[in-house]
């Protein structure tokens, strides 16, 4: 029962209830007097103030369940106090007595959908409708009772653990929800159990964890185990609800098994003909366990069956491929017994009790015997023949057998795809190899043939071995010159200088062909411009005989050369080599050869002959320019003598054309190598009258021209020119380059004193550039003939 009143100028809420202890709230408030005493001021008291009431959940009475009752001590029962209800679900949900203050829930109410309701209570006087007090607010709480049953929101679940786990190991916790107010009472209090799953595993009451109960789980036994687990509320007692839930729990693997040949003792046929590397053969060993638990690793531990086989694991199968490593041969070993062990890659150490993880097993091989083509003693041949031998020839045999126990004939042939059947040949019973024609060791060194053989009585099985047959060299090629392009003769070469040294080459091989001999022709006559000096080791050096080339006179030469080989018989060959003539610079270095233009051999390139051609024609175009305005416009020879300038009068004279050059030397002009051989002196010396009278009596020329009169001897030439009808018609200066004799400092010039040699060096000359290159020459030459 629960009741609230209303006291003058507060609103008391009494409540009179079994769940709740009421709380004492006392207050007072104090004010500092000025006469430093403190006067306490008293606030009325609430005395026991309750603020909610308690409505149960899920009411399923006929009537309305009575909530609490509201009074103000206003309230003289005379019905002049009307009591107001406000907030959430007043006047639909809770309904207040206007008169007595009495509330009652009309509804059923869920807590789970809502816990509680907010209202306000007024109390008014029914004919003012004055608020008789302050207005209130209160709370009704919804009073849970257990009507939920736990869930597992997540359920089903799956989980996994080791098999052979130790007992207690946990595998997986679960946990289940309760819509009940777990504040209040057992309603949501669960408490967890196992309907399903025992003796393997069980479940903390209070955590809901599952743990193994049973050890050594075996998952090769059984693999699934279903679990079901109830969570009940109540703390478990009788009446409480619950609910369940399924876990699928799988054990997982462990290497707990060793692997297992199903039988101790295999057998197996491989015929001799087996290829090697190629597999012949499987063998498995079996193991419960799976993935990289279950890797198996085989191996031969015996060294007979290890020498000839070999074993590998498929990853796919997991069985033993036992492959072939040597050739097998049944005549000589018709049975092989192998010790195959199989163990397990990853051993688990916590599994070692249990003992070693491997097996082994014995596999016995019967070799089969099988009609094999006839082997070859050699594998390759290799054989040699002398070039030029006759057709016929002997070069090798071979020979080949039949492995099997019955020994077969043997035919012999060669391989008709081959082209070495054109130069070979092969007997069919003996294996004797000839030649079919003379070989040519230049042409081809090598030879390489296949020789094939088969059984008599079983064509079909052919054998190949391969044969090489080296030509072996004879001395058949005479050697020649190396040199092919054209010897180069500077003009400027001297008597004893070498031109080039020359090499010789011989297609036969080294032995042959490395040590020669150099000579000129002895029945040719003794050549006057070149000569051979034979170096002795294997060159030779042409030298020049004479002084000064001109390729203006002869260009090229030729020069037949005699070489000898070293070889048993020695050959020898004759070789013409071409001379050409070139002008060099000094230290041979060429200036112009293999006829090369005019404008080149002056030094004009194609540049610059294109840059002349452009001048001329912009000249040829300003004079025709020039020309064309003089026509349009022609002005008087003689300017009016009104105009005070100076006169300058004009004549369209031409002069001398042709005849004015005579009188000058134009040959300075021309191409200087062009126009060498056609240069004279122009210096004149005076004609000396010798009078001798006895033999010893007669004077020198050098003396009479001390008495030669110069004076004289400029009249007489002048008096020549005067009378000279090729001059031209006017005056011009003639030059003489004579000075007469007699100077007291004597001359200068070397050119009269052949008796001295200079020991002066000219060979700076050449750093001074073409224009002193002549006079470089003509220095070297006096110096040459000096020497000689």
């Amino acid at each position: 029962h629960t009741e609230t009143r209303f006291l003058p100028a507060f609103l008391y809420f009494i409540t009179v209830s079994h769940h709740h202890v009421p709380t004492k709230m006392p207050f007072k408030n104090q004010t500092k007097l000025a006469n430093g005493e403190a006067e306490i001021h008293h606030r009325p008291k609430r005395g026991w103030i309750w603020n909610q009431f308690f409505v149960l959940e899920e009411h399923m009475g006929p009537d309305a369940q009575y909530v609490g009752k509201l009074h103000s001590n206003s309230d003289k029962g005379d019905g002049s106090v009307e009591y107001i209800l406000t907030g959430e679900g007043a006047g639909t949900i809770f309904v207040i007595n206007e008169v007595t203050g009495d509330i009652h829930a009309t509804k059923s109410l869920d807590r789970e959908r809502k816990t509680h309701y907010v209202l306000h209570a007024q109390a008014l006087d029914r004919n003012t409708k004055m608020a008789l007090e302050p207005e209130s607010e209160f709370i009704i709480k919804v009073q849970d009772i257990n009507d939920n049953a736990p869930k597992f929101p997540d359920g089903p679940f799956v989980a996994l653990v080791p098999e052979m786990s130790e007992v207690g190991t946990s595998v997986l916790q679960v946990t289940a929800t309760d819509a009940d107010d777990p504040t209040y009472g057992n309603s949501a209090r669960i408490v967890y159990s196992i309907l399903q799953g025992q003796p393997y595993f069980s479940v903390d009451p209070k955590t809901g964890i599952i743990r193994t109960a049973l050890a050594n789980m075996d998952r090769e036994a059984r693999e699934h185990y279903t679990v079901v687990i109830q969570a009940k509320d109540m703390a478990g007692q009788v009446g409480g609800l619950s609910g369940s839930t399924t876990i699928n729990i799988t054990l997982t693997d462990v290497n707990d098994n060793p692997p297992k040949f199903p039988q101790k003792n295999y057998q197996l046929y491989v015929p001799e003909s087996a290829q090697v590397g190629k597999p012949v053969g499987k063998i498995k060993a079996n193991d419960e366990d799976l993935g990289v638990n279950a890797d198996i690793k085989y191996s031969i531990i015996n060294s007979e069956g290890a020498n000839m086989f070999s074993i590998s694991t498929d990853r796919d199968t997991r069985e033993g491929i036992i492959s072939l490593k040597k050739p097998l041969n049944y005549e000589r070993k018709k049975t092989y017994t192998l010790h195959i062990e199989g163990m397990n890659t990853h051993v688990d150490p916590r599994f070692s009790y249990l003992g070693s993880f491997k097996d082994t097993a014995t596999l016995k091989i019967t070799v089969g015997d099988v009609d094999e083509a006839p082997v070859f003693s050699m594998d390759p041949y290799i054989m040699d023949v002398y070039e030029n031998a006759p057709s016929g020839t002997e070069v090798g045999a071979v020979t080949a057998q039949d492995p099997d126990s019955r020994n077969s004939p043997v035919r012999y042939f060669l391989d008709s795809e081959e082209e070495g059947e054109r130069f070979f040949r092969i007997d069919e019973s003996s294996g004797v190899i000839w030649t079919t024609q003379p070989l040519d060791r230049e042409d081809m060194p090598w030879h390489n043939i296949t020789v094939m053989a088969s059984e008599v009585d079983n064509p079909s099985l052919l054998s190949h071995v391969p044969v090489t047959v080296q030509v072996l060299d004879v001395n058949d090629n005479p050697p020649e010159i190396a040199t092919e392009e054209e010897v180069i003769v500077c003009e400027s070469s001297r008597p004893g200088q070498v031109i080039q040294t020359i090499t010789a080459v011989d297609k036969d091989d080294f032995a042959n062909g490395q040590r020669f001999f150099f000579a000129l022709p002895s029945q040719l006559p003794v050549n006057p411009n070149f000569t051979l000096k034979d170096n002795e080791d294997s060159t030779a050096s042409i030298i020049a005989r004479r002084r000064r080339f001109n390729h203006l006179i002869q260009e090229l030469y030729e020069l037949p050369i005699v070489v000898w080989d070293g070889g048993e018989p020695s050959l020898s060959g004759t070789s013409t080599l071409t001379l050409r003539v070139c002008p060099c610079q000094r230290h041979g270095r060429i200036r112009m050869c293999q006829g090369e233009a005019f404008l080149s051999s002056a030094g004009l390139s194609t540049g610059a002959l294109i840059a002349i051609l452009l001048c001329i024609v912009i000249l040829l175009a300003i004079v025709v320019l020039f020309i064309t305005l003089r026509q349009n416009k022609k002005e008087p020879l003689i300017i009016s003598e009104e105009d005070i300038r100076e006169n300058v009068v004009t004549y369209d004279d031409e002069g001398g054309g042709e005849e004015d050059t005579e009188a000058f030397d134009i040959i300075a002009l021309r191409n200087p190598a062009a126009a060498e051989e056609l240069k004279f002196r122009r210096d004149v010396r005076p004609e000396v009258r010798q009078h001798c009278g006895p033999p010893r009596s007669c004077r020198s020329p050098s003396v009479e021209l001390d008495e030669v009169d110069v004076h004289e001897f400029i009249k007489q030439k002048l008096v020549e020119a005067d009378l000279d009808t090729s001059v031209p018609p006017y005056d011009s200066l003639q030059t003489y380059a004579y000075e007469g004799q007699g100077s007291p400092t004597g001359s200068i010039s070397p050119l009269d004193s052949p008796g001295t040699h200079s020991e002066q060096d000219y060979n700076y000359l050449d750093d001074w550039g073409p224009e002193f290159q002549k006079l470089a020459e003509l220095y070297g030459e006096a110096e040459s003939e000096m020497t000689t």
